[in-house]
């Protein structure tokens, strides 16, 4: 069956106190509308992101989907109807872009919920650990008998804890009908998506609840609330990951990307941050306070204490990369080694190579980025600088302190440095 996912995303999020959009920010690197469309992706036939006028940002984080533009922000109800065109003839769900952690699993129960033959629209909901003014629902016989918003609700109903999540599903042909007949006959005068669940029960259509964890469901208005999602998927991350194998020493203080991969057997240490694009395979080591950010690193590699991979740094099976040491754009050949407060940018390290403590790789003349390359197993003494482009050649080695501006023959001793001189003191 052909299902469609609509993404109510027109928002403007005057409380985020923001130049963004609301759906434009992050939690765990991945924009709030990215995190729902690539959700809807995997589940529905078709996705369609309503954004507000002049919101170009949103509608280029909505690719490839279809966008359709609200001109006019009049309610959620008015939102989902810009989208009309596009239902189709399946089963029609709808989103909120500030809902953005609903998974693909839950998406596919509330598909399955919404197929059965006892209801034909489906609310999502959930359960909060503080109800607070989140709109209740009033369930009998186990359906939904209204919706009643905090401020209209009795002291008895303001003790229910089933509360509406937002989302909702049901056959386009009825979807479409309950649209057109929502009026806004409120204090705002806004269209609100909420009032088909009347609608729907006054055609005597069954109006059922599926509920969903509280952590998928939660709504983000503010930057603290922002800040209590991106706790709440972090948790789900890391809980992802001692599931898949992996061995974090204090979870609780490893920050992941939605995109980070490991594999089974890579342990992680305290106070890691994996920034996005990171991947890291099976048997790595990762030890504490280390940041690493659009970075690959093999099997059997050691990365940190306080170490920095940053984009483009590909670390070899079996490298070591040690404490304050800051890798950019780079590959570290297998069985590499750069153990201490060095510099790597823009360079090719060869497998079985040492770098010494202080040592730079002098890419950038002011104008223009420069390549180093060195060969296999060779030795860079301690406190090196490499002026680039320069070329170091298999098996050669570099005095301690040098400066070099050309490049170096294969197994060859390079110095580039003042010749020591001891003067005796005067009297």
């Amino acid at each position: 069956m052909e299902n469609t996912a609509i993404i109510i995303a027109a928002g403007l999020g005057t409380r985020m106190k923001s130049s963004l959009p609301k759906a434009a920010h992050k939690l765990a690197g991945r924009e709030m509308l990215r995190h729902l469309t690539m959700a809807a992706e995997s589940v529905f036939t078709r996705v369609v992101v309503v954004v507000g006028p002049d919101m170009p940002a949103l509608e280029a984080l909505a690719a490839p989907h279809g966008v359709v533009v609200q001109a006019e922000r009049l309610g959620t109800a008015h939102a989902a109807r810009q989208a009309e065109d596009q239902f189709g003839e399946g089963l029609v769900a709808v989103f909120y872009a500030d809902n953005p952690l609903v998974s693909p699993a839950t998406m596919q129960a509330l598909l399955a919920r919404a197929q059965a033959d006892d209801a034909g629209l489906v609310l999502l909901a959930m359960t909060p650990p503080d109800p607070g003014k989140y709109g209740r629902l009033v369930m009998r016989d186990g359906y939904v008998s209204r919706i009643v918003e905090y401020a209209d609700a009795t002291p008895e109903e303001r003790r229910l804890t089933l509360c509406n999540a937002g989302g909702l599903a049901g056959k386009a042909t009825d979807m479409r009908r309950w649209l057109a007949a929502v009026k806004a006959e409120n204090a705002k005068g806004e269209y609100y998506l909420t009032d088909i669940a009347a609608i729907a029960q006054a055609e005597g259509v069954k109006v059922a609840a599926f509920e969903a964890p509280y952590a998928e469901c939660m709504g983000i208005n503010s930057r603290a609330e922002l800040a209590a999602a991106e706790a709440a998927l972090q948790t789900r991350l890391r809980e992802a990951a001692l599931e898949s194998g992996v061995s974090m020493l204090a979870p609780e203080t490893v920050f992941f990307s939605a995109d980070t991969l490991l594999g089974a057997d890579v342990i992680v240490g305290p106070y890691v941050v994996f920034g996005p694009g990171v991947t890291v395979e099976p048997g790595a080591e990762i030890k504490a306070f280390s940041h690493l950010e659009g970075c690959v690193v093999h099997s059997g590699a050691l990365i940190g204490p306080y170490a920095r991979l940053r984009p483009g740094a590909d670390i070899g099976p079996g490298a070591h990369v040690g404490n304050f040491v800051e890798i950019k754009a780079a590959t570290l050949g297998a069985g590499a080694k750069a153990n201490h407060l060095t510099y790597i940018g823009d360079a090719e390290i060869g497998p079985g190579t040492n770098i010494g403590a202080g040592t730079i790789t002098c890419n950038y003349d002011g104008k223009a980025k420069h390549k180093t390359k060195i060969g296999a197993k060779v030795f860079i003494g301690s406190n090196t600088s490499l002026v680039a482009p320069i070329t170091v050649g298999d098996g050669a080695l570099v005095a301690a302190g040098s400066t070099l501006t050309g490049d170096v023959a294969p197994n060859t001793l390079a110095l580039g440095r003042a010749r020591q001189v001891n003067k005796p003191k005067r009297p």
